[in-house]
């Protein structure tokens, strides 16, 4: 045990913050998942006088850029000062961006409470120490921006080839050979040609909009955000009508990236929406 941690420690508690950033990653890696949850009987055989395992935040980034119920209530332990240590794997499982991590390690330091990690104990009071979280913390935050970064012109690099795979709208479907096609499906295919059809009859999308919603044709809609490609029919909407005409892919032409994504600040935190 390491000699940092006094009896004014193990008479409080040790909290084990458990995180892991995707759902994918909460089913898949289960390896990560049981090393954190190793630590809560590590605290045990310090000798804390109790330990609290939280893992409200299984599945969600430690970017900043979502709310992190479980380490607002990390944060709320360690300012009532109940808190002798906090137990990670890493800092990245703590937070990934600067923000939250300097501001957790200040408090930390304020109310007197260890940073514990497989590596050994850390007392934020402690210049050497507060100077060697300092740097994990950057890495943590460093490292993070660095897989984005690969990613994103990894996936660029992919769709200049026209080799990039995404959500295609109704009508279309990657095959074997990772080309697009139409849908072997002749209802969803039918309905995306009456859309042309009437569009060319008719000259106007509103027009077209209301011909089918007094037809009662139901229209083809991609469900998003899953991970299996998945159609529900709906009752017309315009904006789906509009959706169909506009989009290139429907004039045989590969298109990736027509919407970008758009970083807004609310609540004092980072939120992402397409458009």
């Amino acid at each position: 045990m390491s000699i940092k941690i006094t009896p004014d420690h193990l008479s409080r508690v040790a909290v084990v913050y458990v995180r892991q950033s995707t759902m994918s990653r909460v089913m898949g890696n289960l390896e990560s998942q049981r090393r954190q949850y190793d630590l809560a009987q590590a605290a045990e055989a310090a000798g804390f006088k109790s330990v609290t395992v939280i893992d409200d935040n299984l599945g969600r980034s430690g970017s900043g850029s979502t709310q992190r119920p479980g380490f607002e209530r990390l944060v709320a332990m360690v300012c009532s000062g109940d808190v002798g240590a906090v137990y990670c794997i890493e800092a990245s499982r703590l937070a990934r961006n600067g923000r939250d991590w300097h501001h957790l390690i200040d408090l930390c330091a304020l109310a007197g409470a260890l940073v514990i990690d497989p590596d050994g104990a850390y007392d934020p009071r402690l210049v050497n120490d507060r100077l060697l979280l300092g740097l994990k913390g950057t890495m943590s935050e460093y490292e993070l921006s660095l897989l984005r970064q690969r990613g994103i012109a990894a996936r660029d690099s992919k769709a200049q080839r026209g080799e990039y795979r995404f959500m295609l709208p109704p009508g279309f479907c990657w095959n074997e050979l990772g080309k697009i096609e139409i849908d072997p499906d002749e209802h969803v295919a039918g309905v995306v040609r009456l859309v042309f059809t009437k569009f060319r009859e008719l000259g106007s999308a509103r027009q077209v909009f209301l011909w089918l919603r007094a037809a009662d044709i139901k229209m083809p809609v991609v469900l998003r955000n899953v991970q299996i490609y998945k159609l529900s029919w709906k009752a017309p909407a315009y904006h789906k009508v509009m959706q169909i005409l506009h989009n290139p892919l429907y004039a045989g032409a590969y298109a990736f990236g027509r919407i970008a994504q758009q970083t807004r600040i609310v609540d004092g935190r980072a939120r992402k929406s397409a458009g």
